[in-house]
């Protein structure tokens, strides 16, 4: 290229002079040429004061085209000393390398280059390769992550499982003693160990020489005496040796437990056992059960003895397979209950104004057991709803007359009371002071002065019936009494001492024993409830002596006065002077 450059310039420097011409003497011939003395063609007149510095400026432009510029750097080899620093070679010179650390001749390969004609470094291949480090070789119990040995690159260590990695990850090649070497020592891979496993307490386990990764240790109980309750292992009975995430060595798991583990035999209530029949009941153990007829299970029929000595799943319980009353919106059930037996039947009535989908105002359902009925629809209310009778006033039913409200005999309405009633209208019952309610307190109104349940009494309570019991036997006492003081006393008979008599009235008709008089003394007068027993010998009270209360009102007193005649009155004892005592 210099040299088509070079011709190029001369060739434009001849373009642009002046045709040359034949100096005084020669003769200029076809081809050009001069001939004769001075053959010298020359330039024209005008470019003679030019011609030096066209010649110079042709000669420098030459010289520079005619040189290579100095050799790329390169990555693998650098030049030698001597050839650095000079910028531009001529065509033909030589220069030489040497390959740089980590690096190394290539067998058959020339470290010397060429300046060409083309003013190119020649040869382009490369002749310097990397050095390369040994292989790291195989790592027991690991795998060895490398894919080039060559300077720079790097190897990476990993353990298989169970193991784990003493040493350093990664190593790389580098240069070493103008060589190339691994940077670390190679790692190795241990197995990974675990602390002896824990001991329990009424408990043992299974020894081993060492315990590393996937050893298994297995627990059992202590024997107990002969009699005595065994101990349950809680928990499982195998732990082993693993790892976690730092490759450190743990156990599986915590160890088991030996405990006594005492579970409550099981009843179920309208149910039996079909299974675990035992006299008593450890962890672990079963037992299965079924509910009699007539009756459904809740919960679960298989139960086990857990670890807290209760029953897991909870007792099941056994209940009667019967149907609460059905929830009905904008109607009434024909007859009302709390509880229907399963396959019982009931009628659906609508309220005025309502009616089924179907236009029906009455549907029938069954019990299907465990508070389930068969389906039925609601019962939807409306101006003129499907299957309702034009003209027919609000609250009423075509067919159905208005009810009244029941007669209670002692008792009364307290809640939901009116002039009328249509189907579905509920009111609340209570009875007086003293009555006892029998039946329903909440009943609804069916139709036809019909109410369901059906209308409660109200009945004489058990305490005012016992105590009008207690007074009518009191008082045929007390006039048998009576009777034996006032004829038998009176045919010269010997009255039995006054306490003995009043003794078994106490323990037969007050249900207690009252403090009785001693050391001859005689109990003069009892009162209670309002009634007066006393008794006088020749008809002669006794002054007061002692009192005691028996109830709020009633006093029972001792007499020692000779003189008058008294009566027992509530709080207190008149005498026959009308003096008050007490």
């Amino acid at each position: 290229m210099a040299g088509a450059a070079l011709a190029l310039r001369a060739g434009r420097a001849r373009a642009c002079a002046p045709a040359p011409r034949c100096v005084s003497g020669a003769v200029k011939e076809r081809s050009g040429r001069c001939r004769g003395p001075a053959a010298v063609m020359g330039p024209p007149p005008l470019l003679l004061p030019v011609l030096p510095v066209l010649v110079l400026w042709g000669l420098g432009g030459a010289r520079a085209e005619d040189a290579c510029d100095a050799p790329a750097r390169l990555i693998y080899a650098e030049l030698e000393e001597k050839f650095r620093g000079t910028e531009s070679f001529p065509v033909g010179s030589q220069v030489s390398f040497i390959c740089r650390p980590g690096y190394m001749k290539i067998p058959g390969k020339s470290l010397t280059l060429t300046c060409g004609p083309d003013l190119q470094w020649a040869p382009k291949e490369q002749f310097c390769t990397e050095r390369r480090c040994k292989h790291p070789g195989e790592l027991a119990n690991g795998v060895v992550d490398v894919t080039d040995l060559t300077f720079g690159s790097t190897a990476t260590f990993s353990c298989r499982e169970g193991y784990r990695l003493f040493g350093n990850q990664q190593v790389t090649c580098v240069i070493r003693n103008e060589g190339v070497d691994w940077d670390r020592e190679m790692p190795f891979c241990e197995v990974i160990p675990c602390d002896p496993p824990p001991s329990i307490a009424n408990g043992h386990h299974t020894e081993a020489a060492n315990y590393v990764y996937q050893t298994a240790v297995s627990y059992s109980c202590d024997d107990v005496p002969a009699g005595s309750h065994p101990f349950s292992l809680i928990g499982s009975d195998t732990i082993f040796c693993t790892s976690n995430e730092h490759s450190n060595g743990v156990w599986s798991g915590p160890p088991p437990q030996c405990r006594v583990v005492k579970c409550e035999n099981p009843r179920v209530k309208n149910g039996y056992k079909i299974s675990g029949f035992e006299s008593s009941y450890t962890y672990k153990d079963s037992v299965q059960f079924v509910c009699n007829p007539g009756y459904y299970m809740v919960g679960e029929d298989i139960i086990s003895c857990a670890e807290d000595n209760t029953w897991s799943p909870p007792i099941p319980t056994c209940e009667k397979n019967v149907c609460g009353a059905p929830e009905v919106t904008n109607g009434a059930v024909v007859p009302l209950k709390s509880v229907y037996n399963e396959g019982e039947s009931v009628k659906i009535k609508c309220n005025a104004r309502c009616s089924f989908p179907d236009g029906t105002k009455e549907v029938t359902v069954a019990c299907q057991g465990q508070k389930t009925w068969s389906y039925f629809p609601e019962c939807r209310c409306g101006p003129e709803s499907p299957g309702s009778t034009p003209g027919t006033s609000p609250g009423s039913i075509p067919g159905i007359s208005s009810g009244s409200t029941p007669v209670i005999n002692f008792g009364r309405v307290v809640v939901g009371q009116k002039p009328s009633y249509v189907v579905g209208d509920c009111i609340t019952i209570e009875c007086y002071a003293g009555y006892t309610l029998q039946g329903e307190a909440e009943i609804r109104y069916m139709g036809g002065n019909q109410w369901s349940p059906g209308v409660p009494t109200c009945q004489l309570s058990g305490y005012v019936i016992a105590c009008i019991c207690v007074l009518v036997v009191i008082v045929v006492l007390l006039a048998a009494f009576w009777a034996y003081k006032k004829f038998f006393s009176q045919n010269g008979e010997t009255p039995q001492p006054v306490w003995r008599a009043q003794e078994l009235l106490n323990l037969w008709i007050l249900g207690r024993i009252s403090d009785f008089p001693r050391n001859n003394e005689r109990l003069k007068s009892l009162s209670y409830f309002g009634i007066c027993l006393y008794y006088t010998e020749n008809d002669t009270c006794y002054a007061q002596t002692q009192m005691r209360r028996i109830t709020s009102s009633w006093f029972l007193r001792y007499d020692s006065a000779e003189n008058g005649t008294g009566s027992c009155e509530p709080g207190t004892w008149e005498s026959s002077t009308g003096s008050a005592v007490g």
